[in-house]
């Protein structure tokens, strides 16, 4: 209980102390104006409050990841505490901030835009077919996720196929309506249910006295599934998600001032690591230790632990209502999944958004691939998703420090991170099943000569770029407001 609470305790310290020294580095201008205005057409960019932003950005990011990847990642014990919040707080929420503001100064750009400027035109090509993949695997999974746990939910009242209806019919109007139309006006309902279902299962665990087992380095997963680099590719939302970079740009179209950043990038990613802090506590806790927990696993999926947990501490009213606010959480982001590809597939072939049926020739064939896929095993998906997001977070983070190595700044804040994921990402695929199947300890030396490759290639490209004055934002003089 006690590594528990510390753990939510230092995630709120991290906001108020080493996001304090992000912002710093990063240097906000307070007076500079941002995309909501300069670029404004009242579809994708359009001014909105702080607290707007900041739900829209939790729900955003916040899907089935930090809840049903802590949950996962409870079978390896007490270390998946330990990662959920030094990643939080020293890369996840430095990749959000970075990727948010670095948008901001760019006239909102998603991060296939943002790698081709800074790391090189080949890696905008690369990246755009990178992420475009990436939301695609996510819409479908938060698609199928939510679908079963509201079949569950109903007790199979309603067929499987008017769920998942229903969830793309919605999801088509949230990519194709303006920003403020849908998803502006109900996420703050939805957010408040988010955070009731939160605090609930939380308080729930800390009231009632739940086993939680307390820090260890030791790996108690079942199978011995090794720590590195499963757990790191295992638990994304929540600790760090590549995801989020295609969702951050979402919301640089809407911040009103850069001043704004902090709360809304950081402070959220800290709130999804307290979410994914609860739930990996209550799969640790309330099973019988990690055989029971893989037994359900085995049975239900994460999907019957959310359900098992909510009613136990919850009730069963109160378990419902946990339930459905688990349920919001993939339905939010898969969303603006949707969203997010639409928007980069426009700005890749420069396409204006201002009609809908410009927006609708887009989204259409992505919702086909997306329900084809809806026909392929979950945990397959979820595998190569792991992979991808995380992939996308490496970018990322890359994107980050050659921005801060080109302006002069902190650059190790975003490269040390980059450089651990560059090593836990390349490990897996090269060692994973759904990658090359080679031995661990092959797969470990050649992701460390890979990843000492990178970090030169980084090194010698951002030399060059400081040496060229490689531009580190839109020249927005004598700007003017579009309508």
């Amino acid at each position: 209980m006690y590594t528990f609470l510390a753990g939510v305790v230092l995630l709120i310290v991290g906001y108020f102390t080493y996001g304090k020294f992000v912002e710093k580095v990063f240097g906000v201008n307070e007076g500079r104006t941002t995309p909501a205005y300069t670029h404004q057409d009242d579809v994708d960019y359009l001014p909105m409050t702080t607290k707007k932003n900041s739900l829209i950005q939790l729900l955003n990011i916040a899907g089935v990841g930090p809840i049903f990847g802590p949950i996962m990642g409870a079978l390896y014990g007490p270390v998946a505490f330990i990662w959920i919040v030094v990643g939080c707080i020293f890369a996840g929420a430095v990749h959000d901030y970075l990727t948010g503001m670095i948008s901001i100064r760019n006239r909102g750009a998603h991060l296939p835009e943002l790698a081709g400027r800074f790391l090189g035109k080949v890696m905008k090509h690369v990246v755009n077919a990178f992420a475009v993949l990436l939301l695609l695997l996510v819409g479908t999974v938060f698609v199928t996720a939510p679908a079963g746990l509201l079949y569950t939910l109903m007790d199979g009242y309603a067929a499987m196929w008017l769920i998942l209806t229903a969830i793309f019919i919605y999801y088509i109007l949230a990519t194709l309506l303006p920003i403020d139309k849908i998803i502006g006006r109900f996420y703050p309902i939805f957010g408040a249910l988010l955070l009731i279902s939160a605090v609930g299962v939380g308080a729930g665990l800390v009231f009632t006295g739940a086993p939680i087992p307390e820090l260890s380095f030791s790996n108690l997963h079942p199978d011995n599934a090794p720590i590195f680099p499963l757990l790191f590719l295992t638990i994304s939302c929540g600790a760090l998600s590549g995801f989020h970079a295609t969702q951050t740009p979402i919301i640089s179209r809407t911040t009103q001032n850069e001043k704004q950043g902090r709360k809304i990038f950081y402070g959220m990613m800290i709130a999804e690591g307290i979410i994914a802090m609860i739930w990996a506590a209550a799969a640790m806790s309330l099973f019988d230790g990690a055989t029971g927990l893989n037994e359900l696993l085995a049975n239900g999926g994460p999907g019957a632990v959310v359900s098992e947990a909510s009613t136990l501490m919850l009730g069963a009213i109160g378990g419902t209502l946990a339930v459905l606010g688990v349920i919001i959480l993939p339905i939010t982001s898969g969303d603006t999944a949707f969203r997010s590809a639409r928007m980069i597939i426009a700005d890749y072939f420069n396409l204006s958004q201002k009609k809908i049926m410009s927006r609708l020739w887009i989204a259409l064939p992505l919702f086909v691939i997306s329900f084809a896929l809806t026909k392929i095993d979950f945990t397959l998906l979820w595998r190569y998703f792991s992979w991808a997001n995380q992939s996308t977070a490496v970018i990322a983070l890359w994107v980050g420090a050659m921005y801060l190595f080109i302006a002069k700044k902190n650059y190790w804040i975003a490269a040390v991170p980059g450089i651990f994921m560059t090593m836990a990402t390349t490990t897996y695929i090269l060692n994973a099943p759904i990658g090359f199947g080679l031995s661990l300890n092959v797969a470990y030396i050649g992701a460390a000569i890979a990843t000492v490759a990178v970090t030169v290639i980084f090194f010698i490209a951002a030399k060059k770029a400081r040496a060229n004055n490689l531009p580190l934002e839109e020249d927005i003089s004598g700007w003017k407001k579009v309508a």
